[in-house]
C-alpha cells in the first residue's frame, strides 16, 4: 500500500511538473527609421544594451518570478540607456521638455497600470508597475503621477537627467522647420518611432506586456500616443501579450495590441498571422506604420514591422539572448515554439 501511495504522489508529481513552461522574453527598441550606415559604435551600444536588457530580464524568468518582473526588469535597463527614446534619451517636446509615457499589463489578471506625461520618473515602467499594485486606478498622468510617485517612495530627478544633446539636435532642427513653415524633411522627426516594449511569459505559463516611450519630436499641447494606453499599444490576456512601436495615433484608432489579442484569444488565429494582419494590413491601410512584439502561451513569438528596421530581441528555450536590427536578419516567427518542459525530475525543471 505504501509502495502504491508513493508511485501515485510521484507520477502525480511529474504530471505537474510536465505542465511546466519554458519561460520566453521578448524585447524592442522601437521601429522606423534605422540606417545600416549607422555609426558602427552607436550599433554596438544598441545591441549591447539589447542584449543585457535580455539577460536581465530572464534572469528574473529562469529565478522563477511573474512575467511582469521579467517586463519590468528588461525595460528598466532600456529606459537607462540614452539610446532609446525611453527615460534617459527621451526625444524633446515642442516646449523643449521630456515628456514620458509608460504602461505594464499582466495576462492573467487583467491589472494594468501607466501613466502620461511625467517630466521627473528616471523609469516610468517602474511608476506604471506601481499604479497597477498600490492604486485604484489604472492610469495616473501629470502632475498627479508625479505626486503619486513620491508618495510611494519614487526618488524624483532632476528634468535635465533625461537630456542628450542629439534629441536636443533634433529639436532645433524641427523647431527651425516649424518657424519657416516647411514640413519635417527627417522622418524620425516627423514619425518617431522611439519606443521599448517587452512581452514575457513565464514558467507558470503567465504572459505579461509592457511598454515605454518618450513620445515624439516637437509633440505639443501634451500629447499622448499609444504606449501607455491598454489595447493601444499594450496589451495583455490569458493567451496573449503585445507591445507596439510606431505611429501612436494609427495604434490607438485600431486598437492594435488589443485587436492582436482578440484575434488569437477569440478567433484562434495564428499569433504571427494576427499581429501581420494588424501591423502589416490594417494600420498601413489608414496610413501609419510602425511594428510590435508579441507572445503566446505556447511561446510562440511574432515580431512583424513594416518600416526600416525595428531593433528587436528575444530569448528563450536556449537561454542564448538573440539580437537583431535589420530586415534580413533572422526572424523568430520563422522559428519552432518554445517547447513545455517534460522533466521527471526537480533539477530539470527549472
Amino acid at each position: 500500500m505504501t509502495r502504491r501511495l508513493f508511485v501515485a504522489l510521484a507520477s502525480f508529481g511529474m504530471a505537474i511538473m510536465s505542465h511546466a513552461t519554458t519561460p520566453v522574453l521578448v524585447i524592442h527598441g522601437g521601429a522606423g527609421v534605422i540606417k545600416r550606415d549607422m555609426n558602427p559604435a552607436k550599433e554596438k551600444a544598441v545591441r549591447a544594451a539589447l542584449t543585457k536588457a535580455l539577460q536581465d530580464g530572464y534572469a528574473q524568468l529562469k529565478a522563477g518570478k511573474p512575467a511582469i518582473d521579467a517586463v519590468t526588469t528588461a525595460i528598466t535597463v532600456l529606459e537607462d540607456d540614452p539610446n532609446f527614446n525611453a527615460g534617459k534619451g527621451s526625444v524633446f517636446t515642442h516646449d523643449g521638455k521630456n515628456e514620458m509615457d509608460a504602461a505594464v499589463m499582466e495576462g492573467d489578471s487583467l491589472r494594468a497600470g501607466s501613466v502620461a506625461g511625467v517630466h521627473r520618473v528616471k523609469n516610468p515602467i517602474l511608476l506604471a508597475r506601481a499604479v497597477l499594485e498600490h492604486s485604484p486606478h489604472v492610469m495616473l498622468v501629470g502632475d498627479g503621477a508625479e505626486e503619486f510617485a513620491k508618495e510611494q517612495g519614487f526618488t524624483l530627478v532632476d528634468p535635465s537627467y533625461f537630456r542628450t544633446d542629439e534629441r536636443w539636435q533634433q529639436l532645433q532642427k524641427a523647431l527651425k522647420e516649424d518657424a519657416q513653415k516647411q514640413p519635417h524633411a527627417d522622418l524620425e522627426t516627423t514619425r518617431h518611432f522611439g519606443t521599448v516594449g517587452a512581452v514575457a511569459l513565464d514558467s507558470e505559463g503567465h504572459l505579461a506586456a509592457g511598454t515605454s516611450t518618450g513620445g515624439m519630436t516637437d509633440k505639443r499641447w501634451g500629447r499622448v500616443g499609444d504606449s501607455p494606453i491598454i489595447g493601444a499599444g499594450t496589451y495583455a490576456n490569458a493567451q496573449c501579450a503585445v507591445s507596439g512601436t510606431g505611429w501612436g495615433e494609427f495604434y490607438m484608432r485600431t486598437v492594435a495590441a488589443h485587436e492582436i489579442c482578440m484575434r488569437v484569444s477569440l478567433l484562434n488565429e495564428p499569433l504571427q498571422r494576427a499581429a501581420a494582419e494588424v501591423i502589416n494590413q490594417e494600420i498601413p491601410s489608414m496610413g501609419g506604420n510602425g511594428g510590435a512584439i508579441a507572445l503566446d502561451t505556447s511561446g510562440n513569438i511574432a515580431m512583424p514591422y513594416n518600416t526600416d528596421g525595428m531593433y528587436r530581441g528575444w530569448i528563450g528555450a536556449d537561454g542564448v539572448p538573440h539580437v537583431a536590427i535589420y530586415d534580413d536578419e533572422p526572424d523568430p516567427s520563422n522559428q519552432p515554439p518554445a517547447a513545455s518542459s517534460t522533466a521527471a525530475s526537480p533539477s530539470s525543471s527549472e
